[in-house]
């Protein structure tokens, strides 16, 4: 990839050893590299991010993680009391999914879109239109109850 541009200009990272791990356009390996530098093999059994986390701080987990597809019903009131309405979704999807799922309804109501990624992140999808980022909240109280 990096030779169908012509190759890279990573000097800082070809410092640190980055072309000792792989062949990469435009960065050779440094003759004298000043950070450590190796490739790893995975070890856990799980494929999520906490267990990637885990297993980069030298305690790889050896079962899979099983982690909840939804956000617990005590957050999720919690949730909707500061926002002040209920929001959408409450499941486990990717961000594509989940806006094709919910998308349409958020606009039309202002509900944000409360989900888990994969591996068990909260995550809350709006449009900037409908709750802009520097919006107070709550964002859609007074138009809906919990």
């Amino acid at each position: 990839m990096a030779a169908a541009c012509g190759g890279l200009a990573l000097p800082n990272l070809q410092k640190l050893g980055l072309g000792h791990l792989a062949v990469i356009a435009g960065v050779p390996p440094h003759p004298a590299p000043c950070g450590a530098f190796g490739r790893m093999r995975e070890q856990a059994a799980g494929k999520d991010s906490i267990s990637g986390h885990w297993e980069m701080a030298g305690s790889p987990w050896r079962a899979a993680v099983h982690l909840p597809a939804r956000v617990s019903p005590a957050l999720l009131e919690s949730f909707a009391a500061v926002a002040g309405c209920l929001p959408l979704g409450n499941v486990a999807a990717s961000g594509t999914a989940i806006l094709d799922r919910y998308g349409a309804e958020h606009l039309k109501t202002g509900r944000p879109i409360v989900y888990t990624s994969v591996d068990s992140v909260l995550q809350i999808a709006a449009h900037e239109a409908v709750l802009p980022p520097d919006a107070t909240l709550p964002g859609c109280a007074g138009k809906f109850g919990s």
